[in-house]
Order: structure tokens, then sequence, then C-alpha cells
């Protein structure tokens, strides 16, 4: 697993690539999500591979296991490097998506489980889902769930990787979304982290959206957001 990913939040392959090549980011991790893979399917997928880009490809499957196990059988066909369901699918689902990747002769794609969105807090977690434990415990327990399904690591927030890291072991990967400088808007994000803190408090790898997508110079923040998640790998 790569240690950034930059989100292409894009509407088009065409915007997509468009951004890549104006801004020289050839071969970088990316992440594809599911405005993107819906609008293009596959061929996105096949494009960025062709272009050399270690690929996360951000589904967020939650479904019946029989479903998520077809779908990943289909999905390791492609060749990603990191794909993802929702730990909330349970044990079976979890177990059904790792036996659908394992179809594909070869296939090594990571299976990463999202305990909780970065965009859920407390409060939603209690008043909307109806979950009356305190969400760092919920993702913790979550955590280990997947683990024991199979999975190779979670999609969690910054918050929460130490605690994770503790109860599943230093070789449970933990990538964390909702990555900011201090600066920058959060937008829809709730639990949010500097690239520096994520390094520092032990996440495998980091995902970066509007911060690069956005910015007057993807490249330089690109590199600028590297090098702190890797400053803080080495504070850790």
């Amino acid at each position: 697993m790569e240690e950034i990913y930059v989100a292409l939040d894009f509407e088009s392959k065409m915007q997509a690539i468009a951004f890549l090549d104006e801004h020289k980011l050839d071969g970088v991790p990316v992440k594809v999500g599911m405005e993107l893979f819906y609008k293009e399917g596959p061929s996105m997928i096949l494009e960025l591979k062709k272009r050399n880009h270690p690929l996360f490809l951000d589904l967020k499957l939650h479904d019946i296991p029989a479903t998520v196990k077809r779908a990943m059988r289909s999905v390791s066909s492609l060749g990603v490097d990191v794909v993802n369901v929702h730990a909330a699918g349970g044990s079976r689902m979890i177990e059904a998506a790792k036996e659908g990747l394992a179809q594909e002769n070869g296939c090594d794609t990571k299976l990463l489980a999202v305990t909780q969105l970065t965009s859920t807090d407390q409060n939603t977690l209690t008043s909307e889902l109806l979950i009356d434990r305190p969400l760092n415990d919920v993702v913790a327990e979550y955590s280990k769930l997947s683990k024991r399904s199979g999975a190779d690591g979670v999609v969690c927030s910054v918050k929460e990787v130490e605690a994770i890291k503790k109860a599943c072991g230093r070789d449970f990967l933990a990538l964390t979304p909702g990555i900011r400088q201090a600066e920058d808007e959060r937008h829809d994000q709730k639990r949010i982290a500097t690239p520096f803190d994520a390094g520092f408090q032990g996440s495998d790898s980091i995902v970066v959206g509007r911060s690069i997508t956005h910015s007057n110079k993807p490249r330089d923040t690109y590199e600028r957001f590297k090098e702190a998640f890797s400053n803080g790998k080495q504070q850790n």
C-alpha cells in the first residue's frame, strides 16, 4: 500500500486525466471513488494502470455477502492495489469480499474495511445511527471484527489509529482520509488531521483530495503533503 493517494474526485475520465497531465503527476498513487467509477467504469481503471498509477478503488461496498463476493470477483480482475467495504456489513460480508478477491489467480489486492466515515461524529452515531457507544469504541470493535474476518486493514480517522494498532497489531493496515493542512477548509469532513499528525499517529497511508486538486500548484502541494507525512512517521 502506498503512503499517499491523491483522490481523483472528478466528474469524468477526461477531467481526471487532464488534471494529472497538466500538473505532471505521472505515476502518482491515486484514489478512484464512486463518482468517477460509476461514470466511467473499468475503463477508468485500465487507463490509469496503463499510465502506471498505483490504485485505491474506493467503492465502500455494503450489501449481502453473495452480492459482495461476486462484485469483488469482478474487481479482482482489474488489478487494483486496494479496495474496500463497509465493516458495518458484518463478518460474513467481509469474508465474502475476501473470497471474491481470491477467486482471481494471483490477485494481491488489499482489502480494507471502513470503520466509520470521517464525516461521522458522535452525535451522528448516537442520534441518527442509533449506536449508543463512544465513537472510538465502535471503531476499535469494528477493526477487530474486520481483522477476524480476513481484512488486511481498515479505513479510519487519524484519531483512532493508535487504538486500532493496539487492538489489532502494528501490521494491521490503517488508511486515513480526512487529511488537511491546518489552514485548509474542512468541507464535509469532521474528524480531520494534518499529514504530519497522520504519520506521527501511525497511519500507514493517507488520502488527500481537495487540498491537492484545488490548490494552485497541485504537484508542489502533493510533495509537501508527502514530506510532512514522512516527517511525522519518523517522529513516531
